[in-house]
């Protein structure tokens, strides 16, 4: 149990660095660009920016897809790539079907991939709920 929780807690801290870097990322480009969004055909210029920002965040969180699937193979859990990353998506999102599971000795990892999930599928939301509301505020 004891490594299922060591496993589960860097994998963890791995992909919140992701998300943040994204979002740090993402924050820079907003300060050097933001002014630029509402200017001239405005409404064409938001609309790149909720999708190329929510297209970015989405990236963020496939890396952390990703990188569960990377773990599970690594660990021997799957014998394909195909199920890792299958159980990965499905876990992260918390949609969990259970045609695919984890072996009893790691099945506590599941838990951890879907919590990660639904903390960073939050911090997305509040980046990208933030950044639309900065942008209004501040260059509305």
């Amino acid at each position: 149990m004891l490594a299922q929780i060591v496993v589960g807690s860097v994998l963890i801290a791995l992909t919140v660095i992701v998300e943040a870097a994204f979002i740090g990322i993402a924050i820079a480009a907003l300060r050097r660009f933001g002014a630029k969004i509402v200017t001239g055909r405005r409404i064409v210029k938001l609309i790149a920016f909720i999708t190329g920002m929510t297209l970015w965040m989405v990236a963020a969180l496939t890396i952390a897809v990703w990188l569960w699937a990377a773990a599970f193979l690594l660990l021997g859990l799957f014998p394909t790539l195909e199920e890792a990353v299958y159980f990965s998506a499905v876990s992260f999102t918390t949609l969990g079907f259970g045609d695919v599971l984890l072996d009893k000795p790691w099945r506590l990892l599941s838990g951890f991939i879907a919590a990660n999930g639904l903390i960073l599928f939050s911090l997305t939301t509040a980046f990208l709920i933030e950044a639309v509301r900065g942008v209004h505020r501040d260059y509305g």
